[in-house]
C-alpha cells in the first residue's frame, strides 16, 4: 500500500487521489498507476488502493488487437474511461489523448481534453511528447484541467522513430530527454511518465524536476511505476516486456477453466447442480 492514510477507511469514506496529492508526494513515497479499460478491473484495482487508474491508448492492442496504438480514438477512450470513472472510488482516474486528438491545435487539445473530463468523469489527461508539447500542457492546464507528460518512448511516434527501444543511452539522448522532462514539468505537468528510458538517465531526470517521475521500463529509482495491468498479473496475449516481471498466470487459470467447463459439458455435467455451501443453484 503506498499510502496507508489515504486509502485507510475513514468513517466509512475514502479519500480521493488528487492531482495536487500525487505532485506532493515527491521524495515521499512511491506512487502506483495501473492500466484500466473496464468496470471489473477498475473496481479491483481501485478496492486494492491503486493510486492512479490510467485508461490507456493500449487499450488498442490489449483489448481490440490492433498492431500499435495509433487506431485508438478519442471516442474509444471516452467509453472506457466513463466506465473506469463509474467504478473508481479514490483512485485517480485518467485519460490517455489519443493520437491526433491534440496534435492539430491548441483549441483542438483543450476540447479534447476537457470532453475526457465532462463526459467521461476523468480527473487528469496524459499526453505524449516533451519540448514541442510545452504549449499545449500550458493551454490544457490553463482550462483547469491536470495533465500527466509523457517521454522517453512515445509509441504514438512509433513510426517515426522505427519501432520500440531504450532511450537515454546515449549523451546526447540523455540531455534531451532532461530538456524534456524539465520543460513539461515547467509547462505544469503534474507528474511525467518516463517509458523505456535508461535506468541512470531516468535517476537523475527523477532528481532533476520537482515533480513526481512514473516510470515503466526506466529502473526502480522513479517516484513511481505504472505497467499494463494484464501484463502484471500474466493475462496477455502476446509478447510480455522483459522488464514486467508478472505475479499471476491469469490466463493460466482462465484457460483451465474453460478447459474444465468443456470437459463438464462432454461428460454431461451440464445438468446437475452446483452446490455452494449450503445455497443449490440449478443451471
Amino acid at each position: 500500500m503506498t499510502y496507508l492514510a489515504n486509502s485507510a477507511p475513514t468513517n466509512g469514506i475514502r479519500k480521493r487521489v488528487t492531482a495536487p496529492w500525487v505532485r506532493a508526494q515527491k521524495n515521499l513515497c512511491k506512487l502506483s498507476m495501473l492500466t484500466a479499460y473496464d468496470f471489473a478491473f477498475a473496481t479491483l484495482l481501485d478496492r486494492a488502493g491503486i493510486d492512479m487508474l490510467l485508461v490507456g491508448d493500449s487499450l488498442g492492442p490489449v483489448i481490440y488487437g490492433t498492431p500499435n496504438t495509433l487506431s485508438v480514438t478519442l471516442d474509444d477512450i471516452l467509453r472506457h474511461t466513463r466506465t473506469v470513472s463509474s467504478a473508481a472510488t479514490r483512485a485517480l482516474v485518467i485519460a490517455d489523448l489519443p493520437f491526433l486528438s491534440y496534435q492539430v491545435s491548441l483549441e483542438q487539445a483543450v476540447t479534447n481534453a476537457g470532453r475526457c473530463l465532462k463526459e467521461a468523469g476523468a480527473h487528469a489527461v496524459k499526453l505524449e511528447g516533451g519540448v514541442e508539447q510545452t504549449e499545449t500542457i500550458r493551454a490544457i492546464v490553463r482550462a483547469g484541467i491536470p495533465v500527466v507528460a509523457h517521454i522517453g518512448l512515445t509509441p504514438q511516434s512509433v513510426h517515426a522513430v522505427g519501432g520500440y527501444r531504450t532511450y537515454g543511452k546515449t549523451e546526447a539522448e540523455r540531455d534531451l530527454l532532461l530538456a524534456d522532462a524539465k520543460a513539461v514539468a515547467e509547462a505544469g505537468a503534474f507528474c511525467v511518465v518516463l517509458e523505456c528510458v535508461q535506468e541512470a538517465t531516468a535517476t537523475e531526470i527523477t532528481k532533476a524536476i520537482a515533480v513526481p517521475t512514473i516510470g515503466i521500463g526506466s529502473g526502480s529509482n522513479c517516484d513511481g511505476q505504472v505497467l499494463v495491468t494484464q501484463d502484471l498479473v500474466g493475462l496477455t496475449v502476446g509478447h510480455v516486456p522483459k522488464f514486467v516481471n508478472p505475479v499471476a498466470d491469469v490466463a493460466g487459470i482462465i484457460s483451465a477453466a474453460a478447459q474444465s467447463f468443456v470437459a463438464r459439458m462432454n461428460d454431461g455435467e451440464e445438468s446437475k447442480p452446483v452446490v455452494k455451501g449450503e445455497n443449490v443453484i440449478s443451471h
